[in-house]
């Protein structure tokens, strides 16, 4: 089992900020450190100092961190043209001695597309699996040859495919709950995939379908890494809980239930056994809030040494 901490940058948080957020999750022991990749912030608040992008910070991350995972959840297709982020994840991977893993979805938030100019197509799908092929196919090209691929979408002619990652092959997450694209891209091309958001019927309906769609690809089941992320609000008690909710503009009441990781040690303990049951291989806990490093203390130190592991 691998436990990851998830941050949303894009509500407001500087770099130094996630700097100190990724080293404390880092020395606590948790196996990684993943952000978002937007550049708009939702719902209430500024967003101040203003958006972060995602690859520059991972690759700051890669010389500020030693043992961390550092990835994405997710990068959006739209936002870079494969062949230049195939370049971009390699050389956070070599900057940070093969640690880098790479989340790649369809993209969904279109107010932040026209706020910044970013061409945001009715139908994302074909252009995610192009990328999926673009990136991996750039990668897996031996040193001395050269990689080309003719799409709809996107055209290459003997790229030279470098430089190469330092990992034999960098981890590529893809999730999402479409029932029959998203499993069908994850079993052709990931190393994981990822369901979030959903209560536990939901997460154990896509595991199920993404694994079948797997074994309809010939792909072998096991070797794809099957994980959850979701939102997550720690404290001892729930006098601690409704002000850390208050916090990242939530009601305590309203944020427990079927979905969420919410509760003291004990409480999340079991939630987190129960998704194990499911299948989970690897755990994202969403943390709104990157200045409340207490509450990345009591989840490093109160919780994260009696999970499974």
């Amino acid at each position: 089992m691998e436990y990851c901490v998830f941050t949303e940058p894009q509500q407001g948080a500087s770099y130094d900020t996630q700097r100190v957020f990724a080293q404390t999750a880092e020395r606590l022991g948790f196996h990684g450190f993943f952000r978002s990749d937007h550049y708009l912030a939702m719902g209430e608040g500024d967003g101040l100092p203003g958006p972060t992008d995602a690859w520059t910070t991972l690759a700051g991350l890669a010389r500020e961190t030693e043992r961390i995972r550092l990835g994405t959840l997710v990068s959006s297709a739209t936002f870079r043209h494969p062949g230049i982020l195939a370049i971009q994840v390699a050389q956070v991977d070599e900057m940070s001695g093969g640690r880098a893993e790479l989340g790649l979805g369809t993209g969904w938030f279109e107010a932040e597309h026209r706020a910044y100019g970013i061409p945001f197509p009715a139908r994302r799908f074909d252009l995610l699996e192009e990328q999926l092929q673009v990136v991996t196919g750039l990668w897996a090209t031996p040193v001395g040859s050269t990689f080309s691929f003719h799409g709809a979408h996107y055209d290459l002619t003997d790229a030279p495919a470098l430089p190469k990652p330092t990992q034999p092959r960098i981890p590529v997450i893809v999730g999402g709950g479409g029932p029959r694209r998203t499993p069908a891209l994850a079993a052709a091309h990931a190393a994981e995939f990822n369901i979030g958001f959903q209560p536990e019927a939901v997460i154990a309906d896509k595991f199920a379908g993404v694994l079948a769609a797997a074994e309809r690809a010939g792909r072998d089941p096991e070797t794809l890494k099957l994980s959850v992320a979701l939102p997550t609000l720690a404290a001892p008690n729930d006098v601690e809980l409704a002000g850390r909710a208050r916090a990242i503009g939530q009601d305590l009441s309203s944020f427990r239930g079927e979905t969420n990781i919410c509760g003291s040690a004990p409480e999340i303990i079991e939630k987190v056994a129960r998704l194990v049951e499911l299948g989970a291989e690897r755990v994202y806990f969403q943390l709104m809030d990157m200045t409340d490093l207490d509450q990345l203390a009591y989840l490093g130190e109160e919780v994260l040494p009696h999970l499974p592991a």
